[in-house]
């Protein structure tokens, strides 16, 4: 039987970092100005391993910049809006089915819980989650992917591994597990029936 591992941002909940700002600063433009100007892509996947925002503001130069990176975490439940429908209703076939239902996200250890009280569903719908800030590990680093197969007792062999970004797809696969680049329900439903899943 194949066990199916979900990434979580962006293929079962909308993340939208902008939104953390967007009231304040009245545009898009803006805010895609400011996250640019600090690099929040990078300084938001070092969260991801494993450091506190608090420390990342703190090395921001601009206090404007540093004050509004700041309050990402008490704001964060904003960028969470709503859950992607048509991948939770695949989800639940796959349980229904009687599939083992696990995930791997990079996610921040101060906002996973901020998360999970905004979709209360990730904190239970899991076999085994592995948090990256938690573990102090990223995709596609081998290691996480070691680490939830050993967590749940299985080999990457077994495993179909459902991600957003390509990179973490090809990290996967490279560790023996099948790997879905998420696009859009439709085509997970399409790819999950190929592999016999559904």
């Amino acid at each position: 039987m194949k066990t199916v591992v979900f990434d979580i941002g962006n293929v079962l909940v909308k993340w939208d970092p902008h939104l953390a700002w967007l009231d304040e600063m009245g545009s898009r433009e803006a805010v895609a100005e400011f996250l640019t100007r600090i690099d929040f892509p990078e300084r938001n996947l070092r969260a991801d391993g494993g450091e506190m925002f608090a420390d990342l503001a703190a090395e921001l130069e601009n206090a404007e910049d540093r004050q509004r990176l700041s309050v990402y975490v008490e704001r964060y439940a904003r960028t969470v809006p709503h859950k992607i429908k048509g991948s939770w209703r695949l989800l639940y076939r796959l349980k229904e089915k009687g599939l083992p239902v696990h995930a791997i996200t990079n996610w921040s250890a101060e906002t996973w819980p901020v998360g999970v009280g905004a979709h209360p569903e990730l904190g239970d719908v899991f076999g085994v989650t592995v948090v990256s800030g938690q573990e102090k590990l990223l995709k596609p680093q081998p290691e996480i992917f070691h680490l939830l197969c050993n967590r749940a007792g299985l080999s990457p062999e077994n495993c179909i591994f459902i991600d957003d970004g390509l990179h973490n797809v090809e990290g996967a696969c490279a560790v023996g597990m099948d790997g879905i680049h998420f696009t859009s329900p439709h085509a997970l439903e399409h790819a999950l029936i190929e592999r016999g899943c559904l």
